[in-house]
């Protein structure tokens, strides 16, 4: 025991390395997304995440968009509590039944004009739980996607530029 404690402060704290794509990359996608979206509604974009089933994976690469190292909220992207107050849902994995009145009810109550974000290869195809018993299919069967971000999970830097593409096809 004394060893690992020696060890470990001898070495120094473990710390994971930045993302690949520089902090230019990030802050340049990030921007123009928050001037497109400011351009198009007038304001920020706001999003409202919901998971339907998934694994979780997809959940963590969007918490990330929140972490210091992405942290898209400087750029006047937010995740907001509330289907009311969001412009975009972004939904994860497939549809199980337990969740699918409530995926509807989440749409429903999503003010117009309203963007679905199938995020990863389960809301697409349902992925690796396709055939399940708990599985009612995936998210464009229950209510209607706008865009889809492949990826098992996609990275931040992707759902990014799918939300840059999203909105710049926006009426």
């Amino acid at each position: 025991m004394r060893w690992l404690l020696l060890r470990s402060l001898l070495e120094g704290p473990a710390v994971i390395d930045p993302p690949a794509p520089g902090a230019d990359a990030l802050a340049e996608l990030a921007t123009s997304l928050g001037d497109l979206s400011r351009r198009k509604l007038g304001r920020s974009l706001s999003i409202r995440e919901v998971d339907a089933g998934s694994c979780n994976g997809c959940e963590l690469e969007i918490h990330a968009l929140n972490n210091p190292v992405y942290d898209v909220e400087r750029f006047g992207i937010k995740f907001v509590a509330s289907p009311r107050h969001a412009d975009v849902l972004m939904v994860t994995g497939p549809v199980t039944w337990n969740m699918k009145q409530a995926l509807e009810r989440t749409y429903a109550a999503t003010p117009a004009p309203k963007w679905v974000v199938a995020i990863g290869d389960c809301g697409l195809n349902c992925g690796v739980f396709a055939g399940g018993a708990a599985v009612v299919g995936p998210i464009a069967s229950v209510i209607p996607v706008d865009l889809h971000i492949p990826g098992c999970p996609p990275t931040p830097l992707d759902m990014l530029k799918g939300l840059i593409a999203l909105v710049d096809r926006m009426a």
